[in-house]
Order: structure tokens, then sequence, then C-alpha cells
């Protein structure tokens, strides 16, 4: 059974995210920024989860699918507020529309995420021993 490790998600929603800005404004880097953004986000997920390869692709994958629904949705709010601001009735139907598109291109798009995080949860970590004195 997988377990979530929400610490391990946040990172990898983290490195997702930023690797999705970057990815955004530097045009080089644009078609494949997003992509390469999820892998390296899930792999770090996987990484952190220390779980073995389906808890990796498990947290990998959470951490893929929260990263693309927040950007969806920050994404959706900005363009309704500029269809609102112009009085746009079309501009927000279009924006609903794009925004329900999007969310199932972000379930798809999910999926190199948990790939990465499989291959993460792979790659085991030493535990280090506590040393030294307990603070009192």
């Amino acid at each position: 059974m997988v377990e979530t490790n929400w610490r391990a998600v946040g990172i990898g929603f983290v490195v997702i995210a930023v690797l999705g800005l970057v990815g955004a404004f530097v045009d080089p880097l644009a078609a494949f920024g997003t992509v390469l953004g999820a892998i390296i986000g899930g792999f770090a997920a996987g990484y952190y989860a220390r779980g073995g390869t389906a808890n990796g692709a498990w947290n990998g994958l959470l951490a893929g699918v929260i990263g693309a629904l927040v950007l969806i949705v920050v994404l959706a709010a900005m363009g309704l507020a500029i269809s609102m601001v112009e009085l746009s009735l079309g501009g927000m139907f279009a924006t609903v529309g794009i925004a329900l598109a999007a969310v199932v291109l972000a379930v798809i798009g999910a999926i190199p995420a948990a790939v990465g995080g499989a291959v993460g949860g792979m790659v085991t970590r030493e535990e280090r021993a506590e040393t030294g004195r307990p603070a009192a």
C-alpha cells in the first residue's frame, strides 16, 4: 500500500512550480519547461518519499496534479478578472471552457511527474543516525 508523504509532495510541487515558471518566461525552455519540470519535480517527490517505486510514483503524481491544478486556478482567475473588467461575456465563457479543458490536460500532464516519482523512488537514500547530545 502506498503512503502519502505530504512533505515530499510539497517539495515536488515547489520544484514543479519554479521550473514551470522558468520554462514559461525563458523562450528556449518554453517547449520542454513544463514536462521537464514535472519529471524533475516528480523525481524530487519520489526521492523524498523513500518508499519504493510505487510510493514514489504516487507522491510524484500528487505533486504534478496539485501543481497543475493550482496553476489552472490562478490562470483562470486572472482570465475571469480581465473579462469582468472588460465586461466581456464571451471572454468569461471562453475562460471557463479553457479551464475545464486544462483540467483534463493537467491530469494527463501529471503522468511525467508520476514517471519521475517512480524513478526517484527507486533511488535509495542513506539514513543518518542521530549523533550528539539531545537538547535539554
